[in-house]
């Protein structure tokens, strides 16, 4: 049992301020985070709230879908052919942010707001935690907001703060039970050091989870991750092709940075004993794309680019390509090989019956 625990006669009200003295910059920048990314949305970048613009957020939401975790891929996915969804689950993450963020800096249902951003943090993780081509960008962004709304969870707002302004004006309020779990009620020492120890052991265990799983280095050798943040891959699937020539692919990427779009600046198409039947250069793949490519979504798009075709993450599209002129190809299996700048090669196979 602590010091403090053993104690029964201890300033209450100095622990309190003691208390909310220490997080007080934590709880500051916290509240600046989520206030300042709320309202970057609807003051100083309202483009991001634009469906029209390109900088709007369902382009972000969609290059996160790859590597989303527990299932959320699909339900992001499923998300995005509904635009009025989109647009409303955006627009109400980013008011949960401004509010949050001015909890916080106020320290007003201090406990209440600091929860709120962990469950931010959480689906910041989820969905986006994977990326970060040169470091794990967003991982280090969810972990350390996660940890900053345990700490403040466990002190409370402190005396800096209107959850302390209220409880001067109205004295009824610090013992009441809603008001020590939303707000900044005062805890018993003990209660605040067993509070701070479990919440330290959440953090830390939701910092080396995550790590582990996406890079390894504390039970499992370093890796690239699940999903690669750094390398763009495409799968290629459900193929078919004609007696003609005529491909037809669903192309997925899958992988890399959302930085930079993935650029395929061939496609190869080989039949029995690997002959090649038919290719398409870079040039050829601008021109042959126009009207061929049907997105299945309204976001990141495969489409023509400077050097073949292009995607953003997280695009998704059918492809159909047509040869320079109608073959005759005879019954077999077929493979069909994209190429990227780098050089990478994704392939699929198809039966020609």
């Amino acid at each position: 049992m602590s010091r403090y625990a053993s104690n029964q006669t201890y300033d209450r009200g100095a622990l309190l301020r003691a208390l909310g003295a220490a997080v007080l910059a934590v709880r500051l920048v916290l509240g600046w985070i989520y206030w300042g990314g709320g309202t970057r949305r609807f003051i100083y970048a309202p483009q991001k709230l634009n469906p029209h613009a390109h900088s709007w957020m369902a382009n972000k939401f969609q290059a996160g879908m790859p590597g989303a975790l527990l299932g959320l891929n699909h339900l992001i996915g499923h998300i995005l052919h509904h635009p009025g969804l989109v647009y409303f689950i955006l627009v109400a993450v980013s008011v949960v942010e401004v509010v949050c963020g001015l909890g916080l800096i106020f320290g007003f249902l201090t406990r209440l707001s600091a929860f709120v951003s962990l469950t931010v943090s959480a689906s910041l993780m989820l969905i986006f935690g994977w990326q970060g081509a040169t470091c794990i960008d967003e991982w280090t962004m969810a972990v350390s907001t996660f940890s900053m709304g345990c700490a403040i969870i466990a002190a409370g707002g402190g005396f800096w703060s209107i959850d302390s302004y209220l409880m001067r004006k109205n004295p009824a309020l610090a013992d009441a039970g809603w008001f020590r779990v939303l707000g900044s009620g005062p805890l018993n020492a003990a209660t605040y050091e067993k509070l701070g120890k479990i919440l330290a052991a959440i953090a830390v265990v939701f910092t080396l989870a995550f790590y582990n799983y996406f890079r390894g280095s504390i039970f499992t050798p370093f890796h690239g991750g699940p999903v690669s943040p750094a390398k763009h891959h495409i799968t290629l699937s459900h193929a078919s092709i004609a007696p003609n020539g005529t491909i037809k692919v669903k192309a997925y990427l899958d992988a890399g940075t959302p930085a930079v779009p993935s650029h395929i600046v061939g496609v190869t198409v080989t039949g029995p004993h690997n002959t090649v039947v038919e290719q398409w250069s870079g040039n050829a793949l601008a021109q042959a794309a126009t009207g061929h490519i049907k997105n299945v979504y309204i976001y990141n798009k495969f489409g023509p680019g400077l050097y073949g075709l292009k995607a953003k993450m997280g695009a998704k599209a059918w492809i159909t390509l047509q040869p320079s002129k109608p073959l005759k190809l005879k019954a077999g299996d077929y493979t069909v090989t994209f190429r990227n700048i780098n050089g990478r090669e994704f392939s699929t196979k198809t039966v020609l019956k």
